[in-house]
């Protein structure tokens, strides 16, 4: 592993120790106090520096030069993925009684909260060095184009699931039995929504053909900037308040699934189902493989599920990534 990517890792872990010591010193106060910092935190980069990347990021989307064929077979099997841990979430988690509505909410959103920390990788803090370093000016070309979807995509499928099964969890608490109010209520909480009302509004501009203004452009580049801080920062604030008491067993299972399971999977598909090659398929690959990005905990905090699991599976897959990234790489040189 080259040096660039080593120092990339090595940051990365300083930054959530930073933001770990400052949640164990409660310099930022004190969540048995009433002060919830990390959740204080999550909420801003939720409602504030996310939308902000995703609306610059889909009003400046290039449709015309993006590798389709790589896209499709990159997300297919990552959608399949997704829906398949998903359901077997649900199928899990199908009688689990709950005492009231927070809980019976917290245990809807639960399945999708898992889903994204098996799909959603650290596309840009490591994908973007280890692409560079790895597979020069053209394959960092095709890795940028698929970032620039990766959020878009995923979370505003994983939104459209989890506000499904909230409504339903809600319907189903409150005995309404009413199926237009319930269905009213989900398309306006999937559409009014963080994630999926900044991607709308930026496809509607882009749709214009307008450039952003400049000062609009930096601004929403100056905030965007802060996501990847920020939510280093929050991993090590969630592991200093929540702590990894009973979520080693499914972080252990997600960070399997995420650096194992699923560029398995991209690689018999993008491989022998859609006939990738090359170094298209070595880049695909290897962002399959990217340990498990911040958004993952930031979803969680949204949701008020599986927290800590998400928080302690940020932290394994991304020391887990050291091991297998060069497995990775040993097994696509085989198929150059």
């Amino acid at each position: 592993m080259s040096p660039l990517v080593l120092h990339k890792l090595l940051a990365i872990f300083v930054t959530v120790a930073l933001g770990w010591a400052a949640g164990r010193m409660r310099w930022l106060g004190d969540a048995k106090a009433g002060s919830d910092p990390a959740r204080t935190l999550g909420h801003a980069a939720f409602y504030i520096f996310v939308p902000a990347l995703l609306f610059r990021t889909t009003a400046r989307l290039d449709l015309n030069t993006m590798p389709w064929a790589t896209v499709v077979a990159f997300f297919a099997p990552v959608l399949l993925m997704l829906l398949a841990v998903y359901a077997a979430m649900r199928w899990r988690l199908r009688h689990q009684p709950t005492a009231d509505l927070a809980a019976a909410e917290r245990l809807a959103a639960a399945p999708s909260a898992r889903a994204i920390a098996v799909v959603f990788g650290n596309s840009v803090q490591v994908g973007i060095p280890i692409a560079a370093a790895m597979f020069g000016e053209a394959g960092l070309g095709i890795h940028i184009a698929l970032v620039s979807l990766h959020a878009l995509m995923l979370l505003s499928v994983l939104t459209v699931l989890v506000e499904l099964d909230l409504a339903r969890a809600r319907a189903q608490h409150e005995a309404t039995g009413n199926l237009l109010r319930t269905l009213g209520m989900t398309v306006r909480n999937t559409v009014i929504h963080p994630v999926v009302l900044p991607v709308l509004a930026g496809m509607l501009w882009h749709a214009t053909g307008w450039p952003l203004p400049g000062a609009l452009d930096e601004t929403l580049q100056l905030l965007g900037t802060a996501v990847a801080p920020l939510c280093l920062v929050l991993i090590g604030l969630s592991l200093a308040y929540y702590g990894v008491a009973g979520s080693i067993g499914g972080a252990v299972l997600t960070s399997l699934l995420k650096l194992v399971a699923l560029p398995a999977l991209v690689l018999v598909v993008a491989h022998w189902g859609f006939g990738v090659r090359g170094l298209p398929l070595q880049v695909v690959v290897v962002l399959a493989a990217m340990p498990t990005g911040s958004n993952a905990l930031i979803f969680a905090q949204r949701y008020r599920a599986l927290e800590a699991e998400a928080t302690t599976t940020i932290v394994l897959s991304t020391f887990g990534f050291v091991l297998t990234v060069p497995l990775w790489l040993a097994v696509l040189a085989r198929l150059a």
